[in-house]
């Protein structure tokens, strides 16, 4: 059983059906809404690629170049950056996070450690709508990467506001532009109607934490076993999952 809807299935054998098409293959061991299957359940379950290569009838080796295969042409329809903001601009609103991927890749122990989270991950950022709803997620970065260094290095900072695009972040954005919209530093110590803003600018950006929840609802991206160097391509084709959700 995969709690994902059967148009979300189609909408992927259709994409590996004429990407099949294009490169004349004539035979494979699984048909195309089974590749699209395995893959799914693979992202959806976070089962290791033996074990759902097992559930499908083919090897590992197999199933890695299925999944390989499907995620590539996922990732390929996700939206960047500039496109995710077409249509906004002076007034409209949008919400700017991050978060951490773990993984269990710790080889390189350093670069991927994150103080704030206490483990090994990767940085991760989200520009969403202010119902939640994520318009754009960034590449992943090793995981010490402070939040506002990650959305200056993928452009976040300079886009919203040449945009005029108003931002809700939290303290850790602090600094990044006259758009952005943070908390002020010790609430407790300020006058009422300072008191008052963080509260309502909680409220406003807390539906922004939807997006990473509805990103890790895919529990592979809770803990990943994949080389880090993978992270973000299968986020992105997470992203094109969430986004035909969103449609249907």
């Amino acid at each position: 059983m995969l709690d994902v809807p059967h148009e979300l299935v189609e909408h992927v054998s259709w994409l590996i059906y004429a990407r099949r098409r294009e490169l004349r293959s004539r035979w494979r061991r699984l048909s195309c809404f089974k590749q699209a299957l395995l893959t799914l359940a693979h992202l959806r379950k976070n089962e290791t690629l033996a074990q759902v290569g097992a559930g499908f009838g083919v090897s590992e080796t197999t199933a890695w170049r299925y999944v390989d295969e499907t995620l590539e042409l996922l990732a390929a329809w996700a939206p960047g950056l500039r496109e995710a903001l077409v249509g906004l601009g002076e007034g409209d609103l949008v919400i700017v996070d991050g978060t951490l991927i773990p993984t269990d890749r710790i080889a390189t122990d350093e670069p991927h450690y994150s103080q704030k989270h206490r483990k090994h991950g990767m940085n991760v950022q989200v520009v969403a709508t202010p119902d939640g709803t994520p318009l754009w997620f960034s590449r992943a970065l090793p995981g010490r990467t402070h939040d506002l260094t990650t959305a200056r290095a993928h452009g976040i900072v300079q886009a919203c506001p040449t945009r005029e695009i108003l931002v809700l972040a939290d303290r850790a954005y602090q600094g990044a532009g006259a758009t952005v919209r943070t908390p002020y530093h010790r609430h407790h110590e300020l006058p009422e109607h300072y008191q008052q803003y963080n509260r309502d600018h909680a409220r406003l950006r807390a539906p922004g934490e939807r997006a990473f929840a509805r990103l890790k609802s895919w529990r592979l991206l809770r803990r990943t076993r994949c080389s880090t160097n993978r992270i973000s391509r299968t986020i992105t084709a997470v992203h094109t999952l969430l986004t035909w959700q969103n449609s249907e």
